[in-house]
């Protein structure tokens, strides 16, 4: 079962179980419809964004993550016996889990069930495609939440222009890695990285038509089956572009030979 706290404007979810409690931050998204997908005046939507201007669907009250799941966290679920360790930085220098300093960084690296498993332990999911995108826009129509441009001052990611301590590097904005959670301002509805840092793992699996034909029409699950699942937010190493609040990026929900070094998550939960 589980109690749910209010503190500093946010809820705090405390599961209770036979041997130990433990506290969640996450915000509540309330109920309601929104234009979902690609933005107005936004030229560099995809035709799985839908038309200018968004499709409306509405999604029911759901809470969520107000910070991407980070290494300390994963590393609890992983004593737990309930996570498998996914790649780590031994194995690609990318990966943040046992990488010196990065505790508070998000988890990266994961296959889509190891993002399950951790927000099934945490009484969680993964949230829902529109979930994702309505808490992400935090009330806004345009292609990012603060506006239609994005740069380092908003977000992490690759803008082309900003280095920092790596010479020639963009990516990261010039660390060529992830930065701890929270090193960016919030959206208007108290979420942090929505947009860069890490991507994010989402339930969905991917159909080009999903808005139209699934989202719009109360399917917030569907499809039932596809090869790749549904990432979100763009990432660290990502253009401007792949940052935008409609963009749908896409993975294979098993890495196998490859590093998802863009890739993490945050978790939802369904209203009590």
């Amino acid at each position: 079962m589980s109690n749910h706290k209010i503190k500093a404007g946010f809820l705090v979810i405390i599961f209770l179980t036979s041997n130990s409690s433990f506290a969640i931050d996450v915000n509540k998204i309330k109920a309601g419809s929104f234009q979902m997908g690609c933005s107005i005046a936004d030229p560099d939507c995809g035709n799985d964004e839908g038309p200018q201007g968004g499709t409306r669907v509405h999604v029911p009250q759901f809470y969520i993550d107000k910070l991407e799941v980070s290494v300390a966290d994963y590393q609890q679920c992983i004593k737990s016996g309930n996570c498998n360790q996914p790649k780590n930085y031994k194995r690609n220098k990318y990966c943040n889990l046992d990488a010196p300093n990065r505790d508070q960084h998000p988890v990266n690296c994961v296959d889509w069930d190891q993002a399950q498993s951790y927000c099934s332990w945490k009484k969680g999911r993964l949230p829902y495609e529109a979930e994702w995108e309505k808490a992400a826009r935090a009330g806004t129509t345009s292609r990012y939440p603060w506006g239609q441009k994005v740069s380092c001052k908003q977000a992490i990611l690759d803008d082309g222009v900003t280095i920092g301590s790596v010479p020639d590097e963009p990516d990261g904005c010039g660390e060529d890695r992830t930065w701890n959670r929270a090193s960016k301002s919030p959206n208007a509805y108290g979420l942090f990285d929505m947009h860069g840092n890490a991507g994010e793992w989402t339930a969905n699996w991917y159909a080009d038509n999903a808005l139209k034909s699934l989202y719009a029409k109360g399917d917030l699950k569907g499809p039932n089956k596809s090869k790749q699942r549904v990432v979100r937010g763009g990432s660290w190493d990502e253009n401007k572009n792949n940052l935008r609040s409609s963009y749908r990026n896409v993975k294979p929900p098993v890495s196998g030979d490859s590093v998802y070094g863009s890739i993490g998550f945050r978790c939802a939960y369904d209203s009590q």
